[in-house]
């Protein structure tokens, strides 16, 4: 597969593995609500950002949305959108590599874009996510009236629709429901007891001979599909429909055979790669929205309108599935995360964080009625807790920070070791076993003593002291005071802390 070069690449593809393990520390005053939410607002880096979650919500993320900087040789107040075309390249790289990290395997990424770098963007994410997983590229009406400006108006972007696995995407992806243009599609002519119906089309274009029989409509008339067509279904499904009274001839029985489709089964509308500013907003509703939660004078110059994000969270999530979105913005998604009862993560890097982020989140727990909150019936509720970057878990010479406490690192290892994010409770030297093995931390006094006799150095008396695990054990410590013959014996691997912990 062809490959994107520029002059930084070489050193951009190692940027995410580079990137220290950082802890999240939560700041209070800034949370709001239920003290019990798993909503996250993360002020800090998007990249450092990014690596802190791994440990904790790799492979968890069901949908994750980003509207990162377009790259527009524009200037905007609240952030840098003129990156040359290389710093660009290097800032998405890593970012994107982080995210497929934290994607579910059912989960699907969706990224907003213009022209600028639409077309790089899309040889980046198929190597990043893999051809085979791109799924659509949508594209959205962001404005309804036609841009007079330049040589060709502009009224549209982009989004990429990548996937981990595109099989369980397809079933597991939402319909959207009938809106009101779909609905008056539905009638009733014949007073069918069954209620609002619609005829659909039972032709189909190409030859497939089990699809070319004829069929005898209700006044005796022979009918075939025309040419270079055949009938949708075979004879067998045609017979079902046609016993159960779904096949509908025109009104004077003599027309080509439709299918009869009932507003009362309706399972709704596959999605498509059109979605005009009807459906899902524009920018003046979006713009709108800002000023009226904001101010006109501090709102952002380019918002996503609420209805754009609740239609990808329509169809890629349900009611408490995790959205994740590193470039947090004003927080629209967030919002209207909230809003639809997903649980959520925004990353954002600079003080709108807390000026914009935290305090419109705050407004949607109180029951703000903006946006989509009456198309969803919200009331208010519910919580997020605000996070600050900390400290580096490693310093620069690779050995463990002093700052660090017991759980940050004790996930850190678990995850390093089996690949997962760690749930546990982080109150015990056995973090827990997977595929058999069972995993322990000596560390910070975790067995209520810091000298090595006493907790942090495996010896005779602290394996004795040890939670049982009934299988191949492997434990982190500074030291090891045992034979290799008797660690053999006890099926234990140990590793030292930190020299056997991957820093990096």
């Amino acid at each position: 597969m062809p490959l994107l070069h520029w002059l930084t690449r070489d050193m951009d593809i190692h940027a995410a593995s580079e990137t220290p393990y950082r802890l999240l520390e939560e700041v209070r005053e800034l949370s709001c609500g239920e003290r019990d939410t798993a909503n996250m607002l993360i002020q800090g880096d998007n990249l450092d950002a990014l690596k802190a979650l791994l440990p904790y919500y790799a492979g968890k993320v069901k949908c994750i949305f980003i509207d990162p900087p377009y790259n527009t040789r524009s200037a905007f107040e609240h952030y840098d959108d003129n990156l040359e075309h290389t710093r660009w390249l290097a800032m998405i790289y890593p970012r994107l590599e982080l995210l497929r990290e934290l994607l579910s395997e059912d989960g699907s990424i969706w990224v907003t874009i213009d022209d600028n770098e639409a077309h790089y963007l899309k040889v980046i994410m198929d190597e990043i996510f893999g051809r085979k997983n791109f799924v659509a590229n949508v594209v959205w009406q962001k404005r309804y009236s036609r841009e007079n400006r330049e040589a060709i108006g502009d009224v549209h972007d982009h989004i990429l629709l990548y996937v981990k696995s595109p099989e369980k995407f397809k079933v597991q992806r939402n319909l959207l429901p009938l809106g009101d243009k779909q609905k008056k599609l539905y009638k009733n002519p014949n007073n069918d007891p069954r209620g609002l119906w619609q005829s659909v089309s039972l032709l189909a274009q190409g030859y497939r001979p089990n699809q070319m029989y004829e069929i005898i409509g209700p006044t005796g008339k022979k009918l075939l599909p025309p040419p270079g067509n055949c009938w949708k279904i075979i004879r067998s499904e045609y017979d079902k429909l046609l016993a159960d009274n779904r096949v509908y001839f025109g009104k004077n029985g003599t027309g080509v055979p439709r299918r009869m489709e009932f507003l009362s089964t309706a399972k709704g509308l596959v999605p498509w790669t059109w979605w005009p500013h009807e459906e899902v907003g524009h920018t003046d509703e979006s713009k709108k929205e800002s000023n009226e939660i904001f101010g006109g004078d501090i709102s952002f110059d380019t918002p996503k309108p609420e209805r754009l994000i609740q239609r990808i969270l329509q169809i890629a999530t349900n009611e408490n599935d995790l959205v994740l979105d590193s470039f947090l913005g004003s927080g629209t998604t967030a919002a209207v995360a909230h809003k639809m009862g997903r649980r959520y993560i925004g990353i954002e890097m600079g003080d709108h964080a807390m000026t914009h982020c935290a305090p419109r989140l705050q407004k949607v727990i109180e029951g703000e009625q903006g946006g989509i909150s009456e198309a969803v019936g919200w009331k208010g509720g519910g919580g997020f807790r605000f996070y600050r970057l900390g400290v580096p878990v490693f310093d620069e010479s690779g050995h463990v920070a002093p700052e660090i406490r017991f759980a940050p690192l004790a996930a850190h290892i678990w995850f390093l070791e089996t690949g997962i994010p760690y749930s546990g409770s982080a109150d015990s030297p056995l973090l827990g076993s997977h595929e058999g093995i069972g995993y322990y931390l000596l560390y910070n006094g975790i067995l209520g003593d810091n000298r090595p006799e006493g907790g942090n150095v495996l010896s005779t008396k602290v394996l004795a002291c040890l939670p049982p695990h009934d299988g191949p054990k492997v434990i982190f410590g500074e030291g090891c005071l045992l034979s290799d013959e008797r660690l053999k014996n006890r099926e234990i691997i140990f590793r030292q802390i930190p020299y056997d912990i991957k820093a990096r």
